[in-house]
């Protein structure tokens, strides 16, 4: 992962995560967040509690109260998220800010400690695959990943965590899944989507204008299923691509969580997993066509035109996703690039909205553009 600077917090700061919920110690001037090692702990989550928000340095050299082993320190290094400072410097001035509202100190930009990541371009750092499996013990990228996934024995927990820390690999090539005749099933060139569906789309609006007796009232009908699509996108992106913590904390799970949407975040710029593949298109496409024609009982043209928009907007959408990981956008839309790229190396848990902004300000998930520190 790369170097850089992480926040800086007061000591009034940390002594704000003293719950269970939230658990930061320090030794010297390192902050550590150990709220995910509360339950492991050997001599218990109350031991630990009770140092919360306080430096812990004498009491790990202090085998009388608990013995603590090597191990104890590594899981220290993998959870240090800020450095202790007396005060809080003023802000920089504008000429030292960087994108997404970030800013330079002393030694570079902060990194987003849920990520290890500081700046869009850090997506496109390639990852010595050797040192990060010794460091992280999760995905051998040397060796197909499915299989990995499948009877890697990760907890829930643990595998969401290293999920979305992002990996480049090898230049933007494709890591292998399957490592057999079913690898070209899991990838997909980005044209292939507008060359089998506008096709499609074209002829279901040929259909479904018979059943009009005007092109104003076609057209109506067609954009309402296009604006119904930005909706869609984005309940899918949150509500199902991003299930996460509702995912059940088994094997199975874990590898269609993997499958669906979560290979996406582990490898962002893979270029052949980006668009839906057609396979996994007509699956999720299908109870969408059912549904519209079940709403729109009464008139079976009005259904298609309204889904045939609607597939039209899915077609913009995996056009746009592409577009905004691998092309040189234009000047309109180069805050949407910023905007959706931040959803990967900032916080994956805002920023829904691939095409626009739209529903996460409606719904309040509008990705913030600085680091948070509480």
């Amino acid at each position: 992962m790369p170097g850089r600077t992480l926040p800086t917090l007061t000591q009034a700061e940390v002594e704000s995560h003293k719950s269970a919920k939230s658990c930061y110690v320090t030794i010297g001037n390192k902050v550590y967040d150990v709220t995910d090692f509360l339950d492991s702990h050997p001599g218990g989550a109350d031991l630990i509690l009770d140092y919360a928000g306080k430096d812990v340095a004498q009491i790990l050299k202090d085998e009388d109260s608990h013995d603590h082993s090597d191990a104890a320190y590594e899981v220290l290094d993998e959870s240090l998220v800020a450095f202790l400072v007396s005060e809080k410097s003023a802000l920089p001035t504008e000429n030292e800010k960087i994108g997404n509202g970030q800013f330079y100190n002393n030694a570079g930009p902060t990194v987003h400690p849920r990520t290890g990541m500081s700046c869009e371009e850090d997506l496109s750092i390639e990852t010595d695959l050797n040192e990060d499996f010794k460091k992280h013990k999760f995905l051998d990228l040397n060796k197909p990943l499915l299989m990995q996934v499948l009877f890697g024995g990760f907890s829930k927990e643990f595998y969401l965590d290293q999920v979305h820390r992002p990996r480049h690999y090898k230049g933007g090539a494709s890591a292998p899944i399957f490592g057999n005749f079913l690898e070209p099933l899991s990838l997909t060139p980005w044209w292939v989507v507008p060359i089998l569906w506008l096709p499609a789309v074209a002829y279901g609006t040929y259909l479904a204008a018979q059943g009009f007796d005007s092109y104003i009232n076609l057209a109506v009908s067609w954009l309402f299923g296009l604006f119904l699509w930005t909706l869609v996108e984005y309940v899918l992106h949150r509500f199902l691509f991003h299930l996460d913590y509702y995912l059940p904390d088994n094997s199975v799970a874990i590898t269609l969580h993997f499958l669906l949407h979560g290979v996406h975040h582990y490898l962002p710029m893979d270029k052949y997993r980006l668009v839906m593949p057609p396979t996994l298109f007509v699956a999720l496409a299908t109870p969408f066509w059912k549904l519209a024609h079940a709403i729109f009982y009464f008139d079976w043209h009005l259904g298609t035109a309204v889904y045939c928009g609607g597939i039209f907007g899915y077609v913009m959408y995996d056009l746009t996703h592409y577009f905004l990981h691998h092309q040189n956008l234009p000047l309109w839309y180069k805050g949407l690039k910023k905007y959706h790229l931040a959803h990967h190396f900032q916080d994956y848990e805002l920023g829904f909205g691939v095409t626009s902004a739209f529903w996460d300000r409606i719904f309040n998930t509008e990705l913030p553009t600085v680091v948070k520190t509480k």
